[in-house]
């Protein structure tokens, strides 16, 4: 941990601030040397949880005006764009999920953008992209579905204006809020990609007053966005309209467009959230519900279903504790490893946009196509199936791996799997919001459009690339990508009530996270802040950062990260059965097992109990 002097911010915001030292001390954090304990906090009217104090601060604010929970995810997800902005903001997507406590119906709202239509074969193959575009070029920018999906959510489920929503977000980017820990170890990290851009990205970084250099904000630091704080005023006075179609829109295509991009206006104005029921499966009587493809929340809910099926019940449906006694046991990290491969392997040869085949008789065909592999897959008649194909005692298709300590495999596996945030909240009425928003890597593409304070996410890296011949994910134009970033929620059967609504961002740990956490909660019986705190596992489904690609490296045997306390007992024990395992993950690096929260609700007493990960900076508050 390196100190440093806090900096308070002089001139105006998006011109290279120069910053002046004080006498407080502000900090570089570089690692977190020890856990600390987090207990589950309860309430009755009311519950946020994010990554942000200020954002949960924000919903928490809207609850106790009388705003309801989509209410509350709406003004959290505006505060965490400003307090955040390297894991999230308006120029990425967005997805949410709510429970009416009055219809018992859950449904929900895909904000995630289309591919421009300009993003031809031609293209592609002109620039030399057949084995995938780099991820921050600037032909990975797919249209930002965030603005869309907050008016859409406010409007279809909350009860309040968006000026009130927006409201303080707005005053954190215009007056300035202090960086948090964690937030400014990822900006420092991804600092170089903005500047690379060659954009606007100054405006998300401060510069020194002595050197001139840019860097970014350090912990505790204050951090103004007057930019940004314009572009929420327009949403908040002329909605959708002021986002997709004004000066914002223009000054999108420009950045794009210098960068060798081919977003357009027709692409931006053009764009439209959908809205429609979840994908669901049930765990020992719950429901849970994901959004459908083009994300992967059908991985979840396969891996549920392998789980459920293969290791959770004796044959008194009563959970078997001596064979899986915790969660760090080798019997049980073993076979759920082997579910959540199995799910991957299955979904990705599926997942794809069911929008992108068209009106026609033929279009239509192939979309029912599409829902019929998609209802195949997530039913239990498949998942007894496939089952049967998962070793109780080797790993499939294993060549070993020499295991141990290996900083660089996590630093490998990390470059796209702490680039989100995910946050909900549970109101007086027993509605409940789970909502994602994402830019994908940090900061996206790390291009900055002029005026704005924001960065343009690079979604359009989860297509499958050229090579890959017919795949329903195959890049094109006006496409949604496979999407990685999934809310979750939970039901009592038939929806009589909310269970929980859950959440664990983090690329590809997403699904392997809900899963996770769920476990713990129903077969552990831990309640949501131990299940949170407890160590997890990360199939690494593909390197990024070596070139590789999901939709092409599936058939290699993946790493497996462990998340210290566990074992090194346990990690050899699953290396013998034939596991690749990355053990003693700790510090920074537990990033690569993702960020939660939980809310759950006691259908008796209405009694909430909310958790918050303590792996990023953030917490839950509740009233």
């Amino acid at each position: 941990m390196v100190l440093a002097r806090v900096h308070v911010v002089l001139g105006r915001a998006g011109q290279g601030r120069r910053v002046k030292a004080m006498s407080v001390f502000a900090r570089e954090y570089t690692d977190i040397p020890f856990d600390s304990r987090r207990s589950p906090v309860f309430g009755t009217r009311g519950a946020c949880a994010s990554s942000q104090p200020l954002a949960s601060e924000a919903g928490l604010k809207v609850l106790r005006e009388g705003g309801n929970a989509a209410d509350a995810c709406v003004a959290m997800a505006a505060a965490l764009a400003v307090t955040e902005p390297c894991s999230t903001g308006i120029g990425g997507d967005a997805f949410c999920l709510f429970y009416n406590s009055e219809t018992k119906k859950v449904k929900c709202v895909l904000g995630n953008g289309r591919s421009p239509a300009g993003l031809t074969r031609e293209v592609l193959e002109d620039r030399g992209h057949r084995s995938g575009v780099p991820p921050q070029d600037a032909l990975n920018v797919t249209v930002p579905g965030a603005a869309a999906c907050w008016c859409d959510v406010a409007e279809a489920f909350g009860t309040l204006p968006m000026s009130d929503l927006l409201g303080p977000a707005t005053e954190l980017a215009r007056e300035g809020f202090a960086v948090t820990p964690i937030t400014a170890y990822q900006w420092k990290n991804a600092a170089h990609q903005l500047l690379e851009s060659q954009t606007s990205g100054e405006d998300l970084l401060v510069r020194e007053a002595r050197t001139g250099k840019l860097r970014a904000p350090l912990s505790g630091e204050l951090f103004r966005n007057e930019k940004l704080a314009r572009v929420l005023d327009e949403l908040a006075e002329r909605g959708k309209e002021g986002f997709y179609c004004g000066w914002i829109a223009e000054s999108m295509v420009e950045a794009v467009a210098s960068r060798g991009g081919v977003l357009s206006m027709d692409d931006l104005s053009s764009h439209a959230s959908e809205f429609g029921d979840p994908i669901s499966t049930t765990y020992r009587g719950i429901e849970v519900y994901q959004v459908p493809p083009p994300t992967q929340g059908i991985v979840a809910l396969m891996a549920l279903n392998l789980m459920e099926e293969k290791i959770a019940f004796d044959g008194k449906e009563s959970y078997n504790r001596q064979v899986h006694r915790t969660e760090m046991s080798a019997d049980r990290l073993h076979l759920d490893i082997e579910c959540v491969r199995c799910a991957f392997a299955e979904a990705v040869k599926h997942v794809g946009d069911p929008g992108q085949y068209g009106e026609t008789e033929q279009g239509k065909e192939l979309a029912n196509r599409h829902w019929h592999d998609v209802r195949n897959l997530v039913s239990k008649q498949f998942s007894r199936t496939k089952s049967a194909s998962i070793d109780g005692a080797r790993a499939a298709n294993s060549f070993g791996g020499a295991g141990g300590q290996a900083a660089q495999d996590v630093r490998n596996a990390l470059g796209s799997s702490h680039d989100t945030v995910y946050f909900c909240a549970v109101d007086r009425w027993g509605n409940g919001c789970s909502m994602i928003n994402s830019t994908y890597m940090n900061f996206g593409t790390g291009i900055v459009p002029r005026g704005c304070g924001f960065s343009l996410q690079n979604r359009g890296h989860g297509f499958a690339p050229l090579e890959c011949g017919e795949h329903p994910n195959l890049v094109g134009p006006s496409k949604r990508p496979y999407h990685t970033i999934i809310p979750g929620l939970a039901t009592y059967p038939g929806g009589s009530s909310l269970y929980a609504t859950f959440g664990v961002m983090g690329g590809f740990m997403q699904p392997q996270g809900h899963a996770q956490v769920l476990r713990n909660m129903f077969d552990l019986g831990m309640d949501p802040q131990q299940a949170l705190d407890a160590p997890r596992f990360f199939v690494s489904v593909a390197d990024y950062s070596a070139g590789e690609n999901i939709f092409l490296t599936m058939s290699k045997q993946p790493k497996v990260f462990l998340e210290s306390p566990i074992p090194e007992q346990e990690a050899e024990d699953l290396r013998n059965r034939g596991h690749n395992i990355v053990s003693g993950v700790q510090g920074m690096k537990r990033s690569i097992f993702g960020r939660g929260q939980i809310i759950r609700r006691d259908p008796k007493s209405g009694v909430l109990t909310a958790g918050s990960d303590p792996r990023a900076d953030g917490c839950a508050m509740c009233f």
